[in-house]
Parts: structure tokens; sequence; C-alpha cells
């Protein structure tokens, strides 16, 4: 099976007995409140998802993964995972001390054994990741309303958070073990944060063709308005596959992360992840992790070539469309039909029939997707 990121998978999640000497420890450790998505981030990082990383980066790897799209190993990396603080409440943390990371509500997350405290130049941050600083970007904007102080070091995990999706969840070392068990030697993944329509569904049985199998692996987590409910993505993706693929073939697990709309580099933030769930192949689409008119369609396919060292093969798909004429999904390599035959894969086209009440012609979406997604009152985030 293909080695993680790095060579080894992390693991930082405490045992039983780890977990009562912690909790009993974290009675007298100085606290920070965290978001839902510094929760998945730990997470993820105590599940081997973000391997090789074992915490929040230092300021040498941010500076290095800013400059040079790696840490400071030299190992790719593209998106720095981070945790920020107030700098009144970071005043009060010693480096070389632990800290207590909790909820919003107050439940104990996990140990962050503080190694650095640094501060950081906001706009650097959103025009080296983003590639803009306009505020309007999703990604921009959370930059922008960071606060001032990044805590660096390893954690900790004191137990895994609960969420209405549990039974969709697989840590990357499950995953392993559960390709392993299915005897599949190549595994492609799809990153999904969309309710499928057939267009996905051609990219995705292309890929297969080539491969043992197939994870869909769905963004749970913050996206932003107008992308689909987390709980429609999944039961709609229940329904193509109960319906449309070999049970042996075909596995869905989430990945509890938010969306950061980062485009190429969060393509390949996309890539290591799935590396380490134990993907050989990863799709790579058109615009992937892209919003608005920020990046090149095909910029998140062109910075492949800038890491010929990643470790796990991508499959690019570029145009396709539904050709009235051919009767089925097609490209501009296989199809003579002039424009006039062609059917687009839109997704604002498929949310504007969804609002209205429509369902969409089976040229561009499955019938049993479309009344799964007309079941909800609104599938979509506000």
């Amino acid at each position: 099976m293909i080695n993680p990121h790095g060579g080894r998978l992390i693991g930082r999640v405490l045992g039983e007995d780890g977990r009562a000497e912690a909790l009993e420890r974290a009675r007298n450790l100085p606290v920070l409140k965290i978001s839902d998505e510094s929760i998945s981030d730990v997470e993820n990082i105590a599940t081997g998802v973000y391997s090789p990383l074992e915490g929040f980066v230092g300021k040498a790897d941010f500076r290095n993964i800013l400059n040079e799209m790696r840490l400071q190993n030299d190992l790719p990396w593209t998106i720095p995972i981070v945790l920020d603080a107030g700098r009144d409440e970071a005043d009060g943390f010693r480096e070389g001390k632990d800290i207590v990371l909790q909820s919003a509500g107050g439940r104990p997350i996990a140990i962050l054994h503080l190694e650095e405290k640094y501060e950081f130049d906001r706009d650097e941050l959103a025009e080296k990741v983003f590639l803009t600083m306009d505020r309007a970007h999703p990604g921009v904007a959370k930059v922008a309303a960071m606060r001032d102080v990044l805590l660096a070091g390893p954690i900790d995990l004191l137990e895994i958070s609960p969420t209405p999706f549990d039974r969709y969840k697989l840590s990357p070392k499950e995953t392993r073990i559960l390709f392993k068990e299915k005897g599949w030697k190549t595994v492609v993944a799809f990153q999904t944060r969309n309710t499928p329509h057939i267009g996905h569904e051609y990219v995705q049985k292309t890929a297969l063709t080539f491969t043992d199998g197939i994870f869909v692996n769905p963004v749970i987590g913050r996206k932003k308005k107008g992308d689909f409910k987390d709980e429609v993505v999944l039961a709609s993706y229940d329904e193509l596959i109960k319906h449309y693929y070999l049970k042996e073939r075909a596995v869905m697990a989430i990945l509890q992360m938010e969306m950061r709309y980062a485009g190429p580099r969060e393509a390949i933030h996309h890539a290591i992840v799935r590396k380490n769930f134990g993907c050989t192949h990863i799709i790579i689409g058109r615009d992937h992790a892209g919003v608005g008119t920020y990046y090149h369609p095909y910029a998140a396919q062109d910075i492949f070539e800038e890491f010929p060292d990643l470790g796990i093969v991508p499959l690019f798909f570029r145009a396709f469309y539904f050709c009235k004429k051919c009767q089925s999904v097609v490209n501009e390599k296989i199809c003579p039909h002039p424009p006039a035959e062609q059917i687009q894969f839109s997704g604002t086209k498929i949310r504007d029939l969804l609002v209205k009440g429509q369902v969409p012609p089976p040229e561009l979406m499955r019938p049993e997707v479309a009344k799964i997604i007309m079941q909800f009152e609104n599938p979509f985030n506000e």
C-alpha cells in the first residue's frame, strides 16, 4: 500500500489511561477556546489525516510553506495549518508549557504542548495562499478575521468529537485496513463539496476503469453561502452509489475539514490528505477548490508540475459535456458534433432548477439523486 505522506501515519489520540491522566492535569492548565474548524484541524492532525504534522506549524515551517510550498524538510505542503489566539490570551501562555484546547461550549478537546508563539502578516498569508487579498474571497475574509498570534506545537487529542455524520467517519488507519481487505492496490479519490451530477459520475467511473476502487470523500464542515448542506451531499451520494455503483468497488467516507477555496494550493493539499487515507490516485477537475473567477480554470492541474515528488498520481479531467447526438457524456477528443448539440454541466443551472422546484433533465442529473435533493426544504447553505 502507498506510504503516508512523509513515510509515517501520525497517531496522537490518547488512549483511555492517557486521557484520564490528561483530563486530571487539564484542571490546572490555561485554556484556549477554539472554533469548530480548529477542532477539525486538531482531529485531522491526531488521526493522521494531516501526516506528517504532529501539531500546529511553527514559524520556520509557516514561512517555508508560504514561500516554497514545502515544509522545512522539503516535503510538499501548501496550506499552513495554524492556530490563532488573541494577543492578550497569548501573553498568558508560556512556551514549553501545556494549554487545554476547549470547544466553545467548554468541552476539553486536546492538550497543546506549546513550543512557540509568533506573529504573522495577514495580507501576506492571504496573498500567498489565495493569490488575492480581495475580502470577497471567503478564504481571505477568514484570514482577515484571524487573531494576532499563532501558537505552535504538537497536540494530544482527548477524544473524537461526535457529529451527526459519525456513521460516515473513517480514519486513515481504518481506510487503509478497508482497502487492503477489499484487495484494492490502486484507489482513486474523489474530492467533493457538491451533490453529484452526471458529469461527476462520468469522471468517477472513467477513473475507476483504470483503478481497483474509488474513494468518494465529501468535505464536511464550513462552506460558503450557496453550497449544498452537508446532509444533502451525503444523502445524494448514498442514493447514487446505491443505484449506480458496484458495492465492492466504491467506498464513501467524510473528510471533516473546512473548504478554504484556495484553488491550486488546496488541490495539492487535497491530494496529500487522500494519499494519507491510502489513495494512489486523485481526480482533479476543472477549477478544483476554486471560487468565483480568482483562478484560471486549470490552475489546479498545472500546479502539479511543481510537485513531481508528491507521491500520488493526479488524474486530470478537462472539458466534458453531454452530447445530444452521441447520447452520452463526451469530450472534445471523441465528439465531432457542434456546440449546438452540447449540454454543459453547469452547477449554477442545476441549482436554479432545484430552487424553482424543477427536476434537472436526466442528461444532467440522475432522477433518483434529484428526488433526494428535492426532499429537503432548503438544500443550500445560507
